[in-house]
């Protein structure tokens, strides 16, 4: 055989080789990311407990921690894709005065995923029931922080004889989808990535193995363990994005609200939100913080006894940035109930 020939097929089979020596290392470093992630998850386990207990809520049970004694019982209602985590040292300076109930909701944390569509809705009347269930009775307030602010709302309306007050914390108006959406298509706004690919990431290790990467700018730094090892599982991925899908069922449920003189207290934030770091042009960022604020302002007209209160070191996270005011805003709306 002509020697040109042979080093042509010996180039072609190294090539060859080389290309599925490649091929099957990639494999084995994705493979072992997966086993990888499947071993410290199971370690979770038993390493990241749940702080509180399932109770039984139509179907599935959810994950609730009751702390401290004595009326009114404060509850509170986390943000989208936040948990009973995220509040932290709140409730347990809160628990010091009165009974504090922290959840989260189905598919999140320590939470069964439920059966049923994650409506507000469906949301509010599967928490009142699992608070039966546990034997935990009002008078309530009524605590929620962005998204969770409209659930608190309807809490408010579906059981109004059994809250006493509500504190909104930057809480999501109820016109916020159909006056941003334009906006936000206007300026091509992707959004949050799919629960599909947020799932295969978690599920192949890239955020244990890459934390400082892949969560840079979505999650606290302070946050990241309990995120990885508690939080971020396929059921709450997909949870928080049909939470999002049907957030206007919620809007459409409390639009024009009037809640009569129930004591309320709106936390806004001071500090604009980070558009930029989304993606959202400069001019689109300041009409949608516009639109945010006027919103958080008509909340003033849900009741005749409303105080409108400025968060002036915070951003969205008002729970983060100043805990101490929140602390303080309940503690003083309970004492005036009192």
């Amino acid at each position: 055989m002509d020697t040109s020939i042979q080093s042509k097929h010996k180039r072609k089979f190294g090539v060859l080789k080389f290309t599925l020596g490649l091929f099957c290392t990639v494999l084995l470093i994705i493979g072992g990311g997966f086993l990888y992630e499947w071993y410290a998850s199971s370690q979770a386990k038993s390493d990241f407990p749940p702080a509180g207990k399932l109770v039984e809520a139509g179907g599935y049970k959810l994950h609730i921690h009751k702390q401290g004694n004595g009326s009114p019982t404060i509850i509170m209602e986390a943000g989208s894709g936040e948990t009973s985590l995220s509040w932290r040292d709140i409730p347990s300076e809160l628990a010091k005065h009165a009974t504090v109930v922290t959840y989260d909701r189905a598919g999140y944390a320590w939470s069964e995923a439920a059966p049923t569509e994650r409506t507000g809705a469906n949301i509010v009347q599967e928490l009142h029931l699992a608070l039966e269930n546990e034997g935990i009775d009002g008078p309530y307030v009524m605590v929620g922080h962005s998204l969770g602010g409209m659930y608190a709302r309807l809490f408010t309306q579906m059981y109004s004889k059994e809250v006493q007050g509500l504190v909104l914390i930057d809480a999501r108006p109820e016109d916020d989808d159909q006056n941003t959406k334009a906006l936000l298509k206007q300026d091509n706004f992707k959004g949050n990535p799919p629960a599909s690919l947020l799932s295969l990431l978690k599920l192949s290790g890239s955020f244990r193995l890459f934390p400082d990467f892949m969560l840079e700018g979505l999650v606290a730094e302070h946050d990241r363990d309990a995120f990885i090892n508690v939080i971020a599982t396929p059921s709450f991925f997909h949870a928080k994005e049909e939470e999002a899908a049907l957030a206007y069922t919620t809007e459409d449920a409390i639009r024009g609200q009037n809640l009569g003189s129930i004591p309320i207290r709106i936390i806004a934030r001071g500090l604009p939100q980070n558009y930029a770091q989304a993606g959202i042009s400069t001019e689109v960022g300041q009409q949608l913080e516009s639109i945010w604020q006027t919103g958080q302002r008509n909340m003033m007209n849900l009741s005749s006894d409303s105080e409108f209160i400025i968060a002036k070191q915070s951003g969205h996270m008002v729970i983060h940035d100043e805990p101490e005011l929140v602390v303080q805003t309940i503690l003083e709306l309970i004492s005036n109930i009192e």
